[in-house]
């Protein structure tokens, strides 16, 4: 009969606390360090950082916590069972960024080439959920082969995981989707479900089918660059907000995007202190716009006249250049401009340029921005493509998006002011809570030559001097329903203002609009046109 008051000389030895404590770190040590020097060397030959670097760049130094990572899969099979590494790819948790909380789950290359398995997914729909409970931004640094194929549906039903939440988060927090690396097929699906894209040049890339099943299928011989890099996103497809040479200037840009960001859809934006007078004139605007409605002008030397410091972040600027959307500061206050750029298509509006815009305002407005708008359109582009297209479906997303949108909205007239378009840029029949017009407005159903043409076309081909005639009627026109003060008369602007007091009376108009309260009517939700 055993003893049981001597002690076991043949058991194990149980660590003692110290121990158990000096295992842990040298697990976590490992889990941080990653597989091993050789595939971070591999990480760095293809110029990119490791997963552990990109979130020092993004979030405050010290400040980030991270959640399961110890975390390994259960898979086996495929020779699965044999690699079993510590966060299982994907590294997630939270910390801050200028004092605020961010959460952030990144892809780590060096493990399965960050393809998402079962306990990878799972990790990031705890991590997204934490971040729709806290009220807090999330962060995605995308840099991952896809699904884990070695454990089959498995994988792809942790895609849907992530859609689902995005689809919840949306509009309640804002959504980043950093891309550093590959991106391929369903995955491509997360960011675009995201409010903002950033693309990283020659190393990132996002398509649905790669370069070889283009090939297989249409013949068309293409690099993966050339598919899906980030200029092509940034500049023709419209999937990417922002495109950056390397991931140090990306990541920074992200951390100056949160800034103008508020952390949920029920706060204000972040207020900072500015040293630029609210009631500073600005006398450039007085030479910056030319009245003849002809002639272009960079309407972003407009924009850097008005706001604070002339400092503002732009949304998509190599995309539907013919729109500017920008988010800047004024007084302090954050504010999302909208304004037509007529040094690009004279400012028009088109199937792309509605797309931009209508996006931003619905952004806007979900997370309590006001909204300035700067027109000077002539109106829609036409053409065969543009109707075929289905410009009237297009354009009536920037409709939906303005007469849906609930936060202080003020616009100002600069020049140019023509049919549709005119009411379609949050014209004060569509809601606008302000509205404004310099002295070189021209509102009007079209321009003067069209409309004299149109009125005044049997006395123009009776004339004995047709353009003698058009030039008359034009002048006639123009002095009878487009001179400056037509539309304050009649109470579609509320005043002409000087330019150069511009910024002092959008700054005063914004204080006012700053409580402002709206009910809308009980509904599941709107049915915007697609």
């Amino acid at each position: 009969m055993t003893d049981l008051s001597q002690p076991l000389t043949d058991a194990p030895a149980v660590p003692d606390a110290r121990g158990r404590t000096a295992e842990l770190h040298a697990l976590r040590e490992q889990a941080r360090s990653g597989p091993s020097e050789k595939a971070t060397a591999a990480q760095h030959a293809k110029g990119k950082l490791t997963v552990r670097e990109r979130i020092d760049l993004l979030l405050d130094e010290g400040s980030f916590h991270e959640v399961e990572p110890l975390r390994r899969h259960r898979a086996t099979g495929f020779g699965l069972e044999a690699k079993r590494p510590y966060t299982d790819g994907v590294v997630t948790g939270w910390g801050t960024v200028h004092g605020r909380t961010v959460f952030v789950y990144a892809h780590d290359f060096r493990i399965f080439g960050g393809a998402l398995g079962e306990a990878h997914a799972t990790k990031i729909h705890k991590i997204m959920d934490m971040a729709i409970a806290a009220g807090a931004p999330l962060v995605s640094l995308n840099d991952g082969a896809g699904a884990r194929i070695q454990e089959g549906v498995s994988a792809l039903a942790g895609y849907g995981g992530i859609f689902q939440r995005n689809t919840r988060a949306s509009g309640v927090i804002p959504q980043i989707s950093v891309m550093l690396g590959p991106c391929a097929g369903g995955a491509a699906y997360s960011p675009a479900l995201t409010d903002f894209v950033f693309m990283v040049r020659d190393t990132s890339q996002m398509f649905i089918t790669g370069p070889d099943v283009v090939k297989a299928v249409t013949g068309e011989d293409i690099t993966q660059n050339g598919l899906g890099g980030a200029d092509v996103h940034a500049a023709t497809s419209g999937v990417s907000h922002f495109a950056y040479d390397d991931e140090e200037t990306c990541l920074e840009e992200v951390r100056y995007l949160l800034s103008l960001l508020p952390q949920n859809n029920r706060e204000n934006p972040p207020t900072v202190a500015t040293e630029d007078p609210a009631g500073r004139r600005a006398e450039a605007l007085l030479d910056l716009v030319p009245a003849d409605g002809n002639q272009p002008y960079d309407m972003r030397r407009v924009i850097e006249e008005i706001v604070d410091d002339g400092e503002y972040l732009e949304v998509h600027e190599r995309w539907a250049a013919n729109i500017l959307c920008a988010l800047t500061r004024m007084d302090g206050q954050v504010v999302g401009i909208v304004a037509n750029q007529p040094q690009s298509l004279a400012g028009v509006l088109d199937i792309h340029s509605s797309e931009k815009a209508a996006r931003f305002v619905q952004m806007c407005d979900a997370f309590n921005i006001p909204i300035v708008t700067l027109l000077d359109v002539p109106g829609f582009l036409p053409g065969v493509d543009q109707e075929h297209g289905g410009i009237i479906r297009h354009g009536a997303k920037l409709l939906y998006a303005y007469c849906n949108a609930t936060v202080p909205r003020v616009s100002v007239v600069l020049r140019k002011a023509y049919g549709g378009a005119y009411i379609v840029m949050d014209s004060q029949s569509i809601g606008a809570d302000l509205t404004y017009a310099w002295p070189t407005n021209e509102i009007a159903v079209m321009g003067a030559e069209g409309a004299a043409g149109v009125i005044f076309r049997r006395q123009i081909a009776a004339a004995d001097d047709p353009d003698a005639m058009r030039a008359r009627m034009v002048k006639e026109y123009k002095a009878e329903l487009m001179h400056p003060y037509y539309a304050a008369e009649r109470g579609l602007v509320d005043d002409v203002i000087d330019p150069a007091e511009t910024r002092e009376v959008l700054i005063r108009s914004l204080a006012m609009l700053r409580t402002k309260h709206a009910d809308l009517p009980s509904r599941k939700h709107g049915n915007p046109p697609q």
